[in-house]
């Protein structure tokens, strides 16, 4: 080969060599920006996930079936156990003017919750709205014969041993029986009850902050269930929580002495009656499948609403004046169900 030749050779050689190494950094250059891109995406994804996750309703997750638990709330039961710890409580009148309580836990697990009282057939309804697993120590003749009748999952602490409930020596019979979420579980499993559910909640949690801002003010809240017994509830501005009275005493935690309080408050007008039955000992009835007036109250304010039941085994469903159904706080709710001709107050007082 010629000198001349050997030089064009080596030229074409060289250029080779640089559009091999343009072409290797272009690819390299790709790569680095591809896996950069990757890797931003997946943080992408990991903080999108992290905001999803956080914005989930914190107080009615997971598939654990509710259990349902009757709380005695007679003054000499006071203070009670895990109240604050049940997403839901429910108030509702029985005999002699006194008020009785069923709380309602998913997804906990408490060492003490009582003191633990007799079912009454009325609060059976609220029960299978939620697709809960009754807890109760005794019942009334209706109460026992409505159990089976709609085949409701419950757990007597008449007929269960002194594991599943047991008495304290620091209350007197018969306000001192107590039961654990643990001692209930074992023994739903051992009935072989469902412990799972995948029922939607009877309310309409969200996650971002309801403030009813065309609602009336409500820092103080005064709910008469009857001579006996009056509710009231005071607005805590800096924890956006009620705090709850009875009979004009501050309700506590049994064990750890913090204040009962509630995020949201509902309150339904419908009558109670007095049963007339056999043993003649005042228990009441409740007429509560219709539609009644209530107030939807959270966060310092209230508005009106309506409280439908159609049928005693459906859910409750809780309206706004123009028919939709209402936005509700995520955290526990305590649900007040009084008389029509109860002299509800719901005031304003400045701090």
């Amino acid at each position: 080969m010629s000198g001349k030749g050997t030089k064009v050779l080596i030229v074409v050689l060289i250029i080779l060599i640089f559009v091999a190494g343009g072409i290797m950094a272009y690819k390299i250059q790709n790569t680095k920006e591809s896996e950069t891109k990757e890797v931003s995406e997946n943080q992408n994804e990991e903080v999108l996930t992290a905001e999803i996750q956080e914005k989930k309703v914190q107080i009615y997750q997971g598939n654990d079936r509710p259990i349902a638990v009757m709380i005695d709330n007679h003054n000499l039961a006071w203070p009670q156990a895990g109240l604050n710890q049940a997403y839901l409580v429910y108030e509702i009148i029985v005999e002699g003017g006194e008020t009785r309580l069923m709380a309602l836990f998913k997804g906990v697990n408490l060492d003490k919750i009582g003191p633990v009282r007799s079912a009454r057939h009325y609060f059976l309804d609220y029960v299978m709205e939620n697709d809960a697993i009754y807890a109760h120590f005794g019942w009334s003749p209706q109460a026992q014969s409505d159990i089976p009748r709609y085949s409701i999952d419950n757990i007597n602490g008449i007929t269960e041993s002194e594991k599943t409930f047991w008495r304290v020596k620091d209350k007197s019979s018969p306000h001192n029986a107590v039961t654990s979420t643990d001692a209930l579980l074992k023994v739903a499993k051992a009935k072989g009850y469902k412990t799972t559910s995948n029922k939607e909640s009877v309310l309409n949690y969200v996650t971002d902050e309801v403030q009813l801002e065309n609602g009336q003010d409500a820092t103080t809240i005064t709910i008469p269930h009857s001579t006996l017994q009056t509710v009231k509830y005071e607005y805590d501005s800096e924890n956006k929580v009620y705090k709850r009275y009875a009979r004009k005493k501050q309700q506590i935690d049994w064990d750890t002495g913090e204040d009962i309080t509630t995020k949201n408050i509902i309150i339904t007008f419908c009558d109670n009656y007095t049963l007339q039955d056999e043993e003649d000992k005042g228990r009441q009835g409740l007429t509560n499948i219709g539609t009644f007036n209530g107030y939807y109250i959270t966060n310092g304010k209230a508005i009106k609403i309506k409280c439908i039941k159609e049928a005693r085994n459906l859910q409750t469903r809780y309206e706004d004046l123009n028919g939709n159904e209402i936005e509700v706080n995520d955290g526990n709710t305590w649900i007040n169900i009084c008389p029509t001709n109860a002299q509800v107050e719901i005031e304003s007082i400045q701090e």
